[in-house]
């Protein structure tokens, strides 16, 4: 196959990605790209992850800050760095700031995960915990910056950092040469914007979609408009890529060579996560299984064979924890029901016993025998089941109206 020698002419081209892969040589691991056969299966042709998640730190971060800080010169690293990050990007330049030697300050909300501020510390970081929200950990990064002299390090609005991250790209296609598409979570841009640049330049036939969350979704406006738009107030559980306006600088990538962006719902991202985890075995964040979210939505538009990149994997188990509840949920794996039985001994006992000829795992009882509106010898009772599918679901709801059970909710 003869790949075009063409570079993208802008604030990034093939030969800056081409150089920070040399420079990424020994820093950055070469991650995997595993097979999806169950993906495979529902689009039709091979599906490959190609699993950012297992990089250094737990995600692409690393190869942008790395790029980044490597390129400063002397003076700018005596002074030091300094970056704001809810976790990922935290990470990513203090190991970067490691490896070089360089002195790394780095500020997080008050509210990130403990784990992601543990490990950003143990990277050699000195971690100051600022404001409720990343705009405010933002602004105090910005005055820290212009109080010392410390270099200030974006996440994603550098042509450094963009041509870092599309060293991904170029992996892409040194290990499935064959790629027709490539599908990507979109946060401020910089992970899409480099990817691009490296396949656009060499494979231009392959198509680059870019995959948001519907709560964050800063792209498909300011693409619209011609120019960044920001969302107020953009809420998702993939904080990953929950930022509110693209950068400047991958925002004239992305309207050039990326060819389409989607939206994801948050019941779309938690069943992709809770399938990277069952059928993959692979612990992906939120952010990271926006692109499987994509192909599950719409297997169909796709053609193959299809990369999905799995950003990061750094996700808080307490989040984990909830985010896979939603994902069973959402695939029909939970039931809630509500309903009134004879305020009796061994009524309940009675009910567990429908629910247990059908297969139904009762993980939660709430027993209510005071409420006003229920009659003198009624109770009523809210049952948490889990079950095996929506073919299940109606199996149990089937059970208990036969058995004479008044379902309310």
């Amino acid at each position: 196959m003869s790949y075009s020698t063409a570079a993208h002419v802008g604030p990034v081209t093939l030969d800056d990605v081409r150089g920070a892969q040399k420079m990424l040589s020994g820093v950055a691991r070469v991650t995997a790209m595993e097979g999806s056969r169950h993906l495979s299966q529902l689009v039709g042709s091979p599906v490959h992850l190609k699993c950012e998640n297992l990089q250094r730190t737990g995600s692409f971060k690393l190869r942008g800050a790395y790029v980044r800080i490597a390129g400063l010169l002397p003076e700018q690293r005596a002074a030091g760095v300094v970056a704001a990050s809810a976790g990922n990007h935290a990470q990513g330049v203090a190991l970067a700031s490691s490896l070089l030697g360089v002195r790394s300050t780095v500020f997080m909300p008050k509210g990130a995960p403990l784990p992601k501020i543990s490990a950003t510390r143990d990277y050699g970081a000195e971690v100051r915990l600022h404001g409720q929200v990343v705009d405010e950990t933002l602004a105090a990064a910005q005055e820290y910056a212009e109080r010392t002299g410390a270099v200030f390090i974006h996440p994603f609005d550098h042509p450094d950092v963009i041509a870092g991250q599309g060293t991904v790209g170029l992996e892409i296609l040194e290990q499935c040469p064959e790629v027709r598409t490539v599908v990507v979570g979109i946060g401020g841009g910089g992970l899409v914007a480099g990817i691009a640049v490296a396949v656009k330049a060499l494979r231009p036939d392959v198509r680059i979609v870019g995959v948001q969350a519907e709560g964050a979704a800063a792209y498909p406006p300011s693409l619209a408009a011609g120019r960044p738009v920001a969302v107020d107030h953009p809420v998702t559980m993939a904080d990953g890529i929950k930022v509110g306006r693209p950068g400047d600088v991958p925002f004239g990538i992305v309207g050039e060579l990326v060819d389409e962006v989607r939206t994801v719902s948050e019941d779309e991202l938690s069943t992709a996560l809770l399938l990277c985890l069952e059928r993959a075995k692979l612990v992906v964040e939120p952010a990271g299984a926006s692109p499987v979210a994509a192909l599950l939505s719409d297997p169909g538009s796709f053609e193959g064979p299809v990369v999905a990149v799995l950003s990061g994997g750094n996700v808080d188990p307490v989040l984990m924890q909830g985010v896979l509840r939603h994902g069973m949920a959402a695939q029909g794996r939970y039931l809630a029901v509500r309903l009134r039985l004879t305020d009796r001994p061994g009524a309940l006992a009675t009910l567990l016993g429908v629910l247990s000829v059908v297969d139904a795992n009762v993980l939660d009882v709430s027993h209510v025998r005071t409420d006003p509106r229920l009659g003198l010898t009624e109770a009523e009772v809210e049952l948490h089941l889990e079950t095996k599918g929506p073919e299940h679901c109606a199996e149990v709801g089937r059970a208990l109206r036969e058995a004479g059970y008044p379902v309310i909710g």
